[in-house]
């Protein structure tokens, strides 16, 4: 009985190998200390200080008071807040899709057996180092005086008028313009999906006679639907908080029709209405992770890459 208990204590034992496989280096407690850290004083305590004023009527400095619910009532009746949450949306949805489609048509052409591939990547890849706002004060200026001018000497009418004094038309030069800043992240990521893919199933379909129309929508696009999954959240999060772009080419022009709900928040912020647009960012922040989680149980299962 002796005998079979010290065999039994001595198996369950840990050697010491285990005890250190088991154990955490304090490396790691360096890198991750210093980050949790700054990632509080940073983004989770300015968090929620503002949630905290948004019950508030603070405009930023001085005395204030509670008010409960009132900001977060005003905010649903006031047009203005309403309008700028379906341009964001609507703004989002298109231009992500015109993004994706384009810079998976890209990526298909540049991984291709063409010759002059290497001088095309770093030419579309250009736009992605160039500050947004500088982007925007070109085009804006393309918009309003080269175009209409251009219009003007072939009497086409529609280019004969700036798209963006157009209120019902000036989106479509915001789209035009984010889009053409973020295709070459995406670019680059669905180039690296396709160059992961074995050269040999292409080969295999290609014995088969599958056509390159077959092979990209059958081959191609099922196996790096990981790449657009995160393609398509990271484009939805960066053009849901479109600002310099949109300060740049309209100002949220003309009149309110192309403010974002980040120009309505920043702007109120700046003119006394502190603890209003604390709520309404408080709002915008939830149906930012609303519409995070939809996308991730949209896609779960199928996103692994």
């Amino acid at each position: 009985m002796t005998t079979t208990q010290a065999i039994v204590t001595r198996g369950a034992r840990r050697t010491p190998a285990q005890r250190s496989r088991r154990r955490v280096e304090p490396i790691y407690y360096w890198f991750l200390i210093p980050t949790v850290v700054l990632f509080t004083l940073a983004i989770t305590v300015p968090a929620v200080i503002g949630i905290f004023f948004s019950f508030t009527n603070s405009i930023g400095i001085g005395t204030w008071k509670f008010t409960g619910f009132t900001n977060y009532i005003a905010l649903f009746s006031d047009p203005l807040i309403l309008q700028s949450y379906l341009f964001t949306i609507g703004f989002s949805i298109v231009t992500v899709i015109a993004v994706n489609i384009i810079a998976l048509l890209l990526a298909v052409g540049l991984t291709s057996r063409i010759r002059i591939k290497t001088g095309l990547r770093t030419i579309f890849v250009i736009p992605m180092v160039i500050s947004g706002i500088i982007i925007a004060f070109v085009f804006n200026f393309l918009f309003s005086n080269s175009l209409p001018a251009f219009g003007n000497l072939t009497g086409i009418p529609f280019l004969q008028q700036s798209i963006l004094a157009n209120p019902d038309w000036a989106w479509v030069g915001i789209v035009i313009v984010t889009a053409w800043q973020a295709i070459p992240g995406s670019l680059l990521i669905y180039m690296a999906g396709i160059l992961a893919i074995p050269g040999d199933v292409y080969e295999a379909a290609s014995i088969d006679g599958a056509t390159k129309r077959q092979q990209l929508v059958r081959i191609t696009v099922p196996l790096i639907f990981g790449y657009v999954v995160i393609n398509v959240i990271l484009g939805f999060k960066g053009f849901l908080n479109a600002y310099d772009i949109i300060k740049g080419l309209t100002n949220g022009g003309p009149g309110t029709s192309t403010s974002s709900i980040a120009m309505t928040i920043v702007g109120g912020l700046t003119s006394g209405d502190y603890a209003y647009q604390m709520a309404n960012a408080t709002i915008f922040f939830v149906i930012t992770i609303l519409i995070a989680l939809v996308q991730l149980a949209a896609t779960r299962g199928r996103s692994a890459l």
